[in-house]
Protein backbone atom coordinates (compact mmCIF):
# COMPACT_ATOMS: atom_id res chain seq x y z
CA UNK A 1 0.00 0.00 0.00
CA UNK A 2 1.38 3.34 -0.95
CA UNK A 3 1.24 6.31 1.28
CA UNK A 4 2.29 10.01 1.46
CA UNK A 5 5.69 10.09 1.05
CA UNK A 6 8.10 11.91 3.56
CA UNK A 7 10.67 14.10 2.43
CA UNK A 8 10.93 17.73 3.63
CA UNK A 9 7.77 18.95 5.47
CA UNK A 10 7.49 22.69 6.83
CA UNK A 11 4.88 23.93 9.25
CA UNK A 12 4.23 24.53 12.79
CA UNK A 13 5.32 22.50 15.79
CA UNK A 14 2.73 22.35 18.82
CA UNK A 15 4.44 21.54 22.37
CA UNK A 16 2.57 18.84 23.97
CA UNK A 17 5.36 17.98 26.27
CA UNK A 18 3.17 16.33 29.45
CA UNK A 19 4.50 12.96 30.25
CA UNK A 20 2.91 9.66 29.30
CA UNK A 21 0.28 10.48 27.06
CA UNK A 22 -1.76 7.69 26.58
CA UNK A 23 -3.58 6.60 23.76
CA UNK A 24 -7.29 6.29 25.08
CA UNK A 25 -6.57 10.45 25.71
CA UNK A 26 -5.20 10.79 21.82
CA UNK A 27 -8.24 8.66 20.53
CA UNK A 28 -11.13 8.23 23.28
CA UNK A 29 -12.89 4.69 23.22
CA UNK A 30 -16.14 6.50 21.88
CA UNK A 31 -14.16 6.94 18.59
CA UNK A 32 -13.57 3.51 18.06
CA UNK A 33 -16.51 1.95 17.24
CA UNK A 34 -17.12 2.76 13.49
CA UNK A 35 -15.91 0.21 10.38
CA UNK A 36 -13.56 2.41 8.56
CA UNK A 37 -11.28 5.30 9.11
CA UNK A 38 -13.60 8.19 8.45
CA UNK A 39 -13.75 11.43 11.04
CA UNK A 40 -11.32 10.55 13.54
CA UNK A 41 -9.76 13.98 13.36
CA UNK A 42 -12.69 14.93 14.83
CA UNK A 43 -12.14 12.59 17.65
CA UNK A 44 -8.32 13.23 18.40
CA UNK A 45 -7.37 14.66 21.41
CA UNK A 46 -11.39 15.29 21.77
CA UNK A 47 -11.96 15.55 26.09
CA UNK A 48 -8.84 17.97 25.55
CA UNK A 49 -9.38 20.06 21.78
CA UNK A 50 -13.54 20.45 23.42
CA UNK A 51 -15.05 22.04 26.71
CA UNK A 52 -18.39 19.83 28.15
CA UNK A 53 -20.60 22.02 25.33
CA UNK A 54 -18.82 21.09 22.27
CA UNK A 55 -17.24 24.69 21.62
CA UNK A 56 -13.58 24.28 21.04
CA UNK A 57 -11.73 24.43 24.15
CA UNK A 58 -9.05 27.74 23.78
CA UNK A 59 -7.22 26.28 26.57
CA UNK A 60 -5.77 23.87 23.99
CA UNK A 61 -2.67 24.28 22.20
CA UNK A 62 -4.03 23.34 18.52
CA UNK A 63 -7.30 25.03 18.96
CA UNK A 64 -4.70 28.62 19.50
CA UNK A 65 -3.96 30.66 16.57
CA UNK A 66 -0.22 30.16 16.39
CA UNK A 67 -0.66 26.58 16.03
CA UNK A 68 -3.88 25.80 14.44
CA UNK A 69 -2.90 23.36 11.56
CA UNK A 70 0.41 22.51 13.39
CA UNK A 71 2.29 19.53 11.23
CA UNK A 72 4.10 18.71 13.93
CA UNK A 73 3.74 17.58 17.50
CA UNK A 74 6.95 17.99 19.99
CA UNK A 75 5.74 15.30 22.77
CA UNK A 76 6.35 14.57 26.25
CA UNK A 77 8.50 10.84 27.35
CA UNK A 78 6.45 7.93 26.71
CA UNK A 79 3.92 9.45 24.67
CA UNK A 80 1.38 6.62 23.03
CA UNK A 81 1.26 4.80 25.90
CA UNK A 82 -1.65 2.72 26.67
CA UNK A 83 -3.73 0.41 24.32
CA UNK A 84 -2.39 -0.53 21.14
CA UNK A 85 -5.04 1.51 19.10
CA UNK A 86 -4.42 2.10 15.74
CA UNK A 87 -7.33 4.52 15.56
CA UNK A 88 -4.97 7.30 17.64
CA UNK A 89 -2.46 7.63 14.56
CA UNK A 90 -4.90 7.57 12.36
CA UNK A 91 -6.41 10.55 13.45
CA UNK A 92 -3.23 12.46 14.33
CA UNK A 93 -2.76 11.48 10.25
CA UNK A 94 -5.91 12.65 9.22
CA UNK A 95 -6.02 15.93 11.52
CA UNK A 96 -2.29 16.73 9.26
CA UNK A 97 0.38 15.56 11.94
CA UNK A 98 3.31 14.50 9.78
CA UNK A 99 6.07 13.93 12.41
CA UNK A 100 6.19 13.74 16.18
CA UNK A 101 9.21 14.34 17.87
CA UNK A 102 10.39 13.50 21.76
CA UNK A 103 12.48 11.40 23.88
CA UNK A 104 10.65 8.44 23.84
CA UNK A 105 7.59 6.50 22.49
CA UNK A 106 5.49 3.52 23.18
CA UNK A 107 6.18 0.82 21.59
CA UNK A 108 3.63 -0.18 19.75
CA UNK A 109 2.65 3.44 18.61
CA UNK A 110 6.07 3.80 17.31
CA UNK A 111 5.39 0.90 15.15
CA UNK A 112 1.68 1.97 14.49
CA UNK A 113 3.32 4.92 13.31
CA UNK A 114 5.76 3.70 10.96
CA UNK A 115 3.07 1.47 9.42
CA UNK A 116 0.80 4.59 8.32
CA UNK A 117 3.69 6.81 7.23
CA UNK A 118 3.82 8.88 10.72
CA UNK A 119 7.49 10.04 10.94
CA UNK A 120 8.72 9.93 14.61
CA UNK A 121 11.81 11.07 15.99
CA UNK A 122 13.84 10.44 19.13
CA UNK A 123 16.14 13.06 20.83
CA UNK A 124 17.73 13.25 24.20
CA UNK A 125 15.35 14.92 26.57
CA UNK A 126 17.03 18.06 26.93
CA UNK A 127 17.02 18.41 23.24
CA UNK A 128 13.37 17.85 23.27
CA UNK A 129 12.72 20.17 26.03
CA UNK A 130 14.78 23.34 24.64
CA UNK A 131 12.59 22.72 21.41
CA UNK A 132 9.58 22.81 22.85
CA UNK A 133 10.40 25.85 24.45
CA UNK A 134 10.94 26.93 21.57
CA UNK A 135 8.25 26.01 19.26
CA UNK A 136 5.65 27.42 22.70
CA UNK A 137 6.21 30.36 21.46
CA UNK A 138 3.67 30.84 18.49
CA UNK A 139 6.58 33.28 16.41
CA UNK A 140 9.06 30.44 16.39
CA UNK A 141 7.07 27.36 16.13
CA UNK A 142 7.72 27.15 12.50
CA UNK A 143 10.29 23.79 11.80
CA UNK A 144 11.32 22.14 8.56
CA UNK A 145 11.72 18.53 8.87
CA UNK A 146 13.86 17.10 5.93
CA UNK A 147 14.21 13.02 6.42
CA UNK A 148 16.56 12.72 3.53
CA UNK A 149 19.51 14.87 5.26
CA UNK A 150 18.23 13.90 8.28
CA UNK A 151 17.79 17.22 10.69
CA UNK A 152 15.42 19.74 12.10
CA UNK A 153 15.46 23.45 11.52
CA UNK A 154 14.10 26.07 13.64
CA UNK A 155 13.51 29.40 12.93
CA UNK A 156 16.62 30.87 13.74
CA UNK A 157 18.10 28.75 11.04
CA UNK A 158 19.73 26.80 13.26
CA UNK A 159 19.38 22.82 13.03
CA UNK A 160 19.35 19.85 14.96
CA UNK A 161 20.55 16.05 13.66
CA UNK A 162 18.47 13.28 14.43
CA UNK A 163 18.81 9.45 13.74
CA UNK A 164 16.80 6.70 12.01
CA UNK A 165 16.76 3.31 11.17
CA UNK A 166 17.69 2.87 7.72
CA UNK A 167 14.94 0.53 6.47
CA UNK A 168 12.12 2.76 8.30
CA UNK A 169 13.28 5.94 6.19
CA UNK A 170 13.35 4.32 2.86
CA UNK A 171 9.67 3.26 4.03
CA UNK A 172 8.70 6.84 4.72
CA UNK A 173 10.63 8.56 1.39
CA UNK A 174 9.07 6.02 -0.36
CA UNK A 175 5.91 6.73 1.45
CA UNK A 176 5.12 2.56 1.47
CA UNK A 177 3.73 0.48 4.40
CA UNK A 178 5.16 -3.15 5.66
CA UNK A 179 3.78 -4.77 2.24
CA UNK A 180 4.75 -2.02 -0.40
CA UNK A 181 8.36 -2.46 1.12
CA UNK A 182 7.71 -6.22 0.65
CA UNK A 183 6.62 -5.69 -2.28
CA UNK A 184 9.52 -3.97 -3.62
CA UNK A 185 11.40 -7.50 -3.88
CA UNK A 186 8.53 -9.19 -5.50
CA UNK A 187 11.26 -10.39 -8.28
CA UNK A 188 13.35 -12.15 -5.59
CA UNK A 189 10.02 -13.72 -3.72
CA UNK A 190 9.24 -15.06 -7.31
CA UNK A 191 12.48 -16.37 -7.91
CA UNK A 192 12.11 -18.25 -4.42
CA UNK A 193 8.94 -19.78 -5.33
CA UNK A 194 9.69 -21.13 -8.07
CA UNK A 195 13.19 -23.42 -6.85
CA UNK A 196 11.63 -23.94 -3.95
CA UNK A 197 8.84 -25.80 -5.83
CA UNK A 198 11.52 -27.82 -8.01
CA UNK A 199 12.99 -28.86 -5.43
CA UNK A 200 9.96 -29.73 -3.51
CA UNK A 201 7.52 -30.85 -6.74
CA UNK A 202 4.79 -32.66 -4.69
CA UNK A 203 3.99 -28.99 -2.73
CA UNK A 204 2.52 -28.06 -6.27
Amino acid sequence: MSMQPFTTVSGKAAPMLAANIDTDVIMPKQFLKGIDRNGLDRGLFFDLRFLPSGEPNPAFVLNQPGWKEARFLVTGPNFGCGSSREHAVWGLKQLGIRALIGSSFAGIFYDNCQRNGVLVITLEEAQVQALGHTVSHADTAEIAVDLPSQSICLADGSTVEFQIDGLRKTALLQGLDAIGSTLQRSRQIREFQERHLQANPWLS
